[in-house]
């Protein structure tokens, strides 16, 4: 089974998790496009739906689904989205799209997050994939030097401006063992908009495409 057919396998299957008449909370990805096109196509009747992309957004207000802003919501039954790994307590790293602030913002607006993957993004350790990092542009050196101080790479990614107006560094050499510690104390750094850790706002659920099914993770 290729990738492709994986994350139509877990965006379909995310669909037992909405609730027909409830305001959805979407993320953003290749995999969530998946979810956006099966609910689309299921006929289900929803209220509406808070998007953390500009290209989530775009995607299904061409399919007929109303979108709602964050804050004409007080809160969300449920929050579906992709991550770049994802560990065995749940916690993930996200942002290879670049939109781990507002992804986060609707993460924190849900009762559950349900995280849609393939296989390959399980990892007893969170930091294979470069970690993204949302940064004020004027603080990116200075951000930049402060991993190097902790064993880390950080590169600015070329041409990418987030729907926020700030850049993204991505980090290499970083293993995250205290996921919590970790995202807390990086987003206290000044001129950190946020670190692309999900520990926090975790999975509640992971739909995990696999060469037999998919596969679900409760933690």
């Amino acid at each position: 089974m290729t990738q492709d057919e994986l994350k139509t396998l877990v965006g379909q299957a995310a669909l037992q998790y909405v609730t027909p008449g409830s305001i959805v909370g979407v993320g953003t990805g290749s995999t969530v496009d998946k979810f956006i096109d099966a609910l689309a196509a299921s006929g289900m009747a929803i209220a509406g739906a808070v998007s953390s992309s500009v290209r989530s957004t775009e995607r299904m207000r061409a399919l007929g689904i109303r979108i709602l802003e964050a804050a004409e919501v007080e809160s969300l039954p449920v929050y579906i989205d992709g991550a770049d790994e994802i560990d065995r307590q749940g916690h993930m790293v996200k942002g290879g799209g670049a939109a781990l602030t507002r992804e986060k913002i609707v993460a924190d607006l849900a009762a559950r997050f349900v995280c849609i993957a393939d296989e390959s993004k399980l990892v007893d350790v969170l930091g294979a994939f470069p970690l993204p990092v949302e940064v004020i542009p004027m603080a990116a050196a200075q951000i930049a030097r402060r991993f190097h101080a902790i064993g880390g790479q950080a590169t600015l990614r070329a041409n990418c401006v987030t729907d926020n107006g700030c850049h993204i560094l991505d980090v290499r050499g970083v293993q995250i063992r205290d996921p919590q510690a970790f995202e807390r104390d990086v987003n206290q750094w000044p001129g950190v908009v946020t670190v692309g850790v999900f520990a926090r706002n975790k999975a509640g659920v992971c739909l995990l495409g696999t060469s037999s099914g998919v596969r679900t993770l409760e933690f």
